[in-house]
């Protein structure tokens, strides 16, 4: 798997820790571009694909974050020791 251009979709999933089926998806959403590729056509996703979705998916991430700032135990509205507004 090291340095190959192309991976399979056995080789994303173990890559984002995630089910073949749950690749598939992402591959037929659209969300990863891949090839499809072979008589029997078998899906490959280009190393360059896979670490482009991984940064757009820190990206999605950091923007979650901040839109959804982290509130502890006692911040939260209703909670004991919650300030009353």
């Amino acid at each position: 798997m090291a340095g190959a251009r192309f991976l399979t979709l056995s080789d994303v999933a173990e890559v984002l820790n995630i089910s073949a089926s749950q690749t598939y998806a992402l591959v037929r959403s659209g969300e990863l571009p891949a090839i499809k590729i072979g008589g029997r056509g078998q899906w490959r996703v280009e190393r360059e694909q896979l670490e482009s979705y991984i940064e757009r998916m820190y990206d999605q991430t950091r923007q979650f974050v901040a839109q959804h700032p982290f509130a502890e135990a006692g911040d939260v509205a209703g909670q004991p020791g919650a300030a009353e507004s």
